[in-house]
């Protein structure tokens, strides 16, 4: 096993917030992603273009908020400090739900009348990930990288508030696919709101997420996962559930663990039970550990604002049924 157990002293956390107020933010070049890790409903976009062709927004007193590119650095800054001698890949990005505005001057101009120039842009919401292939394990055939990203959302802000206040980031370190580029994600390995006053903050609480995962730990329940095979009949009988799950009454469906995959992701996990080539059914049945990746496959179709807390939770779902299978009760509906 070639996974990196990172353990945390004393000395080094209570050392956290003198690194963030030492730190120097790099700027990172330009790269086109390989393989997207959410495919639909988003652009590509590189830092060059967020840094020359988008505007920050301001808080109402015309305070900047933290931009996009800022955070992608500082995320990226954190993981060269936390892994450093280790190969660390440049991030993927995606944005989508672009506003766009002019400046002061064209304010009476027509639209089509609008030069280049005098025309403003950002995105609303952004994703980013980027791997760390030098951390990686193998389960069930299948190679998993480390992998490190955040999403970002301005309508989680009120930009009119008179005075600035604390911005909300989410990040991420897990696991991704090699093969397909699926998410694997635990709650130990994500900070879903993280609200922070500035870019030290945020690099502090960064680093504090990094140095409390232990990816061995999720190692070994994917493992586990890969131990555990359904048939064609169990798998029937569980994305039947999942369907019904959303037509639950109000009281009922609060007594069922949480399912935040969808009902057209339910569907492209049953069309991938049979068509997808690494993880669809061989033999009549699929590992808990396949039947995982077939959710966060379908995951890919979220939006942005969504995307991190279905992909943990495809995970709490794969493992309860797994633990269902096995005897425990608290996922027993799905089988039932």
């Amino acid at each position: 096993m070639e996974t990196k157990l990172l353990t945390p002293s004393t000395t080094m956390i209570s050392t956290l917030n003198n690194v963030a107020e030492d730190t120097k933010f790099e700027d990172l070049s330009a790269i086109l992603p390989s393989v997207n890790f959410l495919e639909a409903n988003t652009s590509a976009i590189t830092i060059e273009e967020l840094t020359v062709n988008c505007v920050v927004p301001t808080w109402a007193n015309q305070d900047l908020t933290i931009s996009h590119q800022d955070f992608i650095n500082t995320v990226h800054d954190a993981a060269c400090n936390v892994f450093s001698g280790e190969l660390i890949n440049k991030p993927e990005i995606r944005v989508s739900h672009i506003v766009r505005g002019r400046i002061p001057s064209a304010l009476g101009k027509r639209a089509s009348e609008l030069l280049e120039s005098e025309k403003t842009q950002f995105y609303q919401r952004l994703a980013f990930a980027f791997t760390i292939p030098s951390i990686h394990e193998t389960i069930d055939g299948q190679r998993l990288e480390l992998c490190i990203g955040g999403v970002r959302n301005y309508n989680d802000l009120n930009l009119y508030r008179a005075n600035r206040g604390a911005e909300k980031f989410s990040v991420f370190i897990g696991w991704r696919m090699n093969v397909c580029s699926n998410q694997v994600l635990t709650g130990q390995g994500a900070k879903i709101q993280l609200e922070v006053l500035s870019l030290h903050d945020l690099y502090k609480q960064v680093l504090e997420l990094f140095y409390t995962f232990h990816p061995a730990q999720d190692i070994h329940l994917l493992q586990t996962l890969s131990q555990t095979r359904l048939t064609e009949t169990q798998f029937a009988q569980i994305v039947g559930r999942m369907r019904l799950y959303q037509a639950l009454p109000n009281r009922y469906q609060r007594s069922v663990p949480k399912l935040l995959i969808t009902d057209s992701q339910i569907n492209n996990v049953c069309r991938d039970f049979y068509a997808d080539p690494n993880f669809g059914v061989k033999d009549n049945a699929i590992s808990m550990f396949d039947f995982h990746n077939l959710l966060t496959e379908a995951n890919k179709s979220s939006y942005i604002d969504s995307y991190l807390q279905r992909a943990v939770n495809a995970t709490e779902v794969a493992v309860g049924i797994n633990n269902a299978l096995h005897g425990d009760s608290k996922y027993a509906w799905f089988l039932n």
